[in-house]
């Protein structure tokens, strides 16, 4: 089967595509030549498939100079139309047989939709009298298979009247309505309405079936029209049609001499599981650019595609987006969170249905202040190679009255458009402390509710952190089985904790050997300042670190250990002031939490002892540790 080039990517990505659909012999086919004079001379020429010529040369429009170019080129039909989702397809065939008049759907995709309605139209094999298809636009009018334009089909009242003539089975795809029903503070057409509303008992009893289909970027019904529309869900792009997009594109670069192809095994499920959440536009995008920049395809190329989803969170101004360039060799200690985290690495992935693994719904990350929650939610996402998405619930409750409902529906939604994604949570309990309140009129807890009801059903890979200081804050359904896979208790660090801890804020700041000096850090050196440092939280021992040095500084000379002693001694450390508050969440974790720190680690140290001590003088934290000993 041959190929016809959709179009040859340069510089901006932008260039020609080819007009047509999968089931017409002819495309109109653009091509580029260099003129000096103007840049980019456009010429267009109608050819059939089987001569369409895979490669053309494109210039610059400013520079006039040859660019590297990328064939982007599809089968047609397009192999990703063989993936098509048998949910919709089978719902959409089922519904034109019943002779549905009206159908909506809200897609952004506008081609792979028609292209999928298409297909589901004309297959004898799903019903009984195919269907003609025509598609109609506020700028082109009616256009179709066999359809002869009389007169100006531009107008929707004059498109309808047509429609409503036509001698064949028909499915008419429409466009631009949602316009016209009043998106976006648009005034609503009354007299496209109520045309509609007469339309509908003649489609229903016209002995050729006719179906009209709507279909927008947005829902917008009126009320006059809800009880003669039926909408249909349409999906992104599933796992094989990404993965059949990508294998199209690498296939058509493999041998050009421009492109290298470094994928190893798994790679290709990799790149497509990193693009899914995209359009199929925006997932050709996506690869498209990773393959130009370097002119490399390889696995790297995931933080390329991670790039691309940015676009979609910045569009929301509810969720954040948080590039970090941490890994989880930056935090110190917490061997046992680690472990359970490694240990679910890549189950988002295909490989792992095969064991019938669900999709990990996440962690609930609680303890003292200070002790690498919020780094440890960052780590995450260098680690698994996810987007990073960071809700904060004080954007959702905004003063327009129904408005925090649809703030936590698009963020939730948002959420799973990019799955697989990390949903990052912090401080979980101030966001949702007023749960039960009657001062809001109960939009705490209707988002709360919306929120909860998510976490527990949801299907799609979003796996998500939360971290809370106060957990007694927190209402006690969110802690239930369900809603996350397990609760970590991160406590102050162990001996051996503080010294990894401390290990990793000097190596990461002791760089100019005249800053060093004649400082030597040796095994025997840390040990000490892990002993001198007991009871300190990992913020803490940072800040030990840069006082040290600003020490050095302030005399202009290399640091020394009595710089790192001094910051020591000036330190109050939290295991003093909130010694009560520590003694009283060990004894909460002891019974609920799965400590985050492994037992090899913990074991100079006991569990917290019940009762807490009633005053801080006879509060002595470092002697203990707290939450339930279980080694992933």
């Amino acid at each position: 089967m041959s190929y016809v080039s959709l179009a040859q990517r340069a510089v901006d990505f932008r260039s020609s595509f080819a007009i047509g659909g999968p089931r017409s012999p002819w495309t109109r086919y653009r091509g580029c030549s260099r003129n000096p004079a103007r840049g980019i001379i456009v010429r267009s020429r109608t050819v059939k498939h089987d001569e369409a010529e895979n490669g053309d040369t494109c210039f610059d429009r400013l520079s006039r100079n040859p660019l590297l170019l990328l064939s982007r080129t599809r089968r047609l039909p397009p192999k990703s139309l063989k993936q098509m989702p048998k949910l919709f397809e089978n719902t959409v065939a089922n519904l034109l047989k019943a002779r549905f008049p009206l159908l909506y759907i809200q897609t952004w995709e506008e081609q792979r939709v028609i292209a999928q309605l298409t297909q589901i139209a004309t297959d004898a094999s799903k019903l009984k009298l195919p269907r003609k298809v025509f598609v109609w636009s506020s700028t082109r009018g009616l256009t179709g298979d066999g359809f002869a334009r009389k007169e100006d089909t531009k107008s929707p009242l004059a498109m309808l009247d047509i429609v409503e003539q036509l001698a064949d089975p028909a499915l008419v795809i429409l466009k631009d309505f949602h316009s016209l029903f009043g998106a976006n503070n648009r005034p609503l057409d009354p007299n496209v309405v109520r045309r509609l509303r007469d339309i509908v008992p003649s489609l229903k009893q016209s002995p050729k079936p006719k179906t009209l289909v709507i279909v927008a970027p947005m829902l917008v019904l009126p009320h006059d029209l809800q009880k003669d529309v039926q909408v249909v869900d349409f999906d992104l792009p599933t796992f094989d049609e990404i993965l059949a997009v990508l294998n199209d594109m690498i296939a058509a670069n493999k041998t050009s001499g421009r492109i290298t192809i470094d994928l190893k095994e798994n790679d290709d499920k990799r790149l497509a599981t990193a693009a899914l959440g995209l359009t199929l536009q925006e997932a050709e995008n996506a690869f498209a650019r990773a393959m130009v920049e370097d002119g490399t395809l390889d696995v790297s190329d995931v933080d390329v595609i991670l790039e691309e989803k940015q676009q979609i969170i910045r569009k929301t101004q509810i969720l954040e987006f948080i590039s970090s360039d941490l890994s989880i060799e930056d935090v110190g200690g917490l061997d046992n969170l680690k472990r359970w985290l490694v240990k679910r690495n890549r189950s988002w992935l295909e490989e792992a249905r095969r064991y019938c693994l669900p999709h990990p719904k996440g962690v609930l990350i609680t303890g003292v202040p200070g002790c690498g929650k919020s780094l440890i939610a960052k780590s995450i996402s260098a680690m698994w190679k996810l987007p990073l998405l960071r809700l904060d619930i004080g954007r959702i409750f905004s003063g327009l009255i129904g408005s925090s409902e649809e703030n936590v529906r698009t963020a939730i939604k948002t959420a799973e458009a990019i799955a697989p994604s990390v949903l990052w949570i912090d401080e979980i309990e101030k966001g949702f402390s007023g749960i039960g309140s009657t001062g809001d009129s109960g939009t705490a807890t209707r988002v709360f509710g919306t929120f909860l009801t998510w976490m527990q059903e949801k299907t799609k890979p979003v796996f998500v952190i939360a971290t809370a200081n106060n957990i007694h804050s927190l209402p006690p359904e969110m802690l239930r089985k369900g809603r996350f896979d397990e609760i970590f208790f991160v406590d102050l660090p162990t001996s051996k904790e503080r010294a990894d801890i401390l290990l990793l804020h000097i190596k990461k700041r002791l760089r100019d050997k005249q800053v060093i000096g004649n400082f030597k850090l040796d095994k025997g050196m840390l040990e000490r300042f892990a002993q001198l440092t007991e009871g300190f939280v990992g913020a803490e021992l940072e800040n030990v670190v840069v006082a040290a040095l600003f020490e050095a500084f302030s005399e202009n000379r290399s640091i020394t250990t009595d710089d790192f002693e001094k910051a020591i001694r000036n330190t109050v450390p939290l295991a003093v002031t909130q010694a009560e508050q520590i003694h009283a969440i060990r004894q909460w974790a002891n019974l609920r939490a799965v400590s985050a720190t492994s037992t090899e680690q913990r074991a100079e140290y006991t569990s917290a002892p019940a009762p807490p001590p009633p005053t801080a003088e006879s509060a002595d934290v470092s002697l203990t540790r707290g939450g339930r000993t279980v080694d992933f």
